[in-house]
């Protein structure tokens, strides 16, 4: 199983946003030696909604290729298509990535038997490890945590993302899991409540915040999967500015502008987004400053 500090990588640009692989080979070595135990690579952070499928797929193979098995690859491979999902995952495991993060249909709104059978056929094309991930303030459809528990039966459905940042609704999913006959992991995707639900049982954070402090997030992680308390409680309360203040405006908008400033690449970034309005510079600044990632 995948556990630990999962960074969602940006997908760095050039200012005329063309992709920078120099850049993303120099941020994939960095989180590698800061302690990072996994990567999304071409997930909502990296952008996916607006990289062509030419680069979508380069990206998942470049990003495999340069962490040589050293933590594990899960590639963004999902879609409102099923059809297309099915196309970018055989990709993703012909590229060699260890596992698939799966969105739930966005724009479509599909039911939840659609969103059962969606990514049912989906594990049943690819013989790859998928996590499902729940971003219903992005995708409007919300998948239930009885729909996630049905599709937990599923024999290469490992885990699901859950960004739904509700640590009610987190443990209840955690609780119905209990029942489930197979390990299946549950991973936060909002770095706020993050913590929380990995005191409670979460195996991970799939994060924002390990973009620019891949560190402290990783040593957070494990304090809180092995039950340090008072540790995990320190290092959250220091970078708990930037989980703020990550998403002052869109993500990865924030993110991006962030590693810019801390020289790890340019601020290359593709439309409908623009680069971070200059009144947010300061305050993104003070969080960087605060959690200790920029003098």
């Amino acid at each position: 199983m995948i556990k630990g500090s999962i960074v969602a990588i940006v997908t760095p640009m050039h200012a005329d946003g063309s992709l920078d692989y120099d850049s993303l080979n120099r941020l994939i070595d960095w989180h590698i030696a800061e302690g990072t135990d996994g990567i999304v690579i071409v997930g909502t952070t990296g952008e996916s909604a607006t990289v062509t499928v030419a680069e979508h797929c380069a990206l998942i193979k470049a990003c495999v290729d340069r962490v040589s098995g050293r933590i594990p690859v899960i590639a963004g491979s999902g879609g409102n298509s099923t059809a297309e999902a099915i196309v970018l995952t055989r990709y993703a495991k012909e590229a060699g990535a260890d596992a698939t993060l799966q969105v739930v249909p966005y724009y479509n709104r599909p039911t939840q038997e659609g969103m059962y059978q969606h990514f049912k056929a989906i594990a049943e094309a690819v013989d790859l490890p998928v996590i499902l991930y729940n971003v219903p303030g992005r995708t409007v459809a919300d998948m239930a945590n009885d729909t996630v528990v049905r599709l937990a039966a599923i024999e290469n459905i490992i885990g699901i993302k859950d960004a739904t940042g509700n640590i009610g609704r987190g443990l209840d999913l955690l609780r119905l899991l209990r029942a489930v006959p197979k390990e299946f992991a549950v991973y936060s995707g909002d770095d706020p409540t993050a913590m929380a639900l990995m005191l409670a049982g979460g195996k991970g954070n799939i994060s924002v915040t390990a973009n620019v402090a891949p560190r402290a997030m990783a040593e957070m992680c494990a304090a809180a999967m092995t039950g340090d308390i008072a540790r995990a409680i320190e290092i959250n309360d220091k970078v708990f500015p930037l989980h703020q203040k990550l998403f002052v405006e869109p993500n990865p908008v924030p993110a991006k502008w962030a590693l810019a400033e801390m020289g790890k690449m340019q601020a290359g970034i593709r439309l409908p987004l623009v680069p971070l309005a200059s009144e947010f510079h300061q305050t993104v600044r003070t969080a960087l400053v605060e959690a200790g990632v920029l003098a």
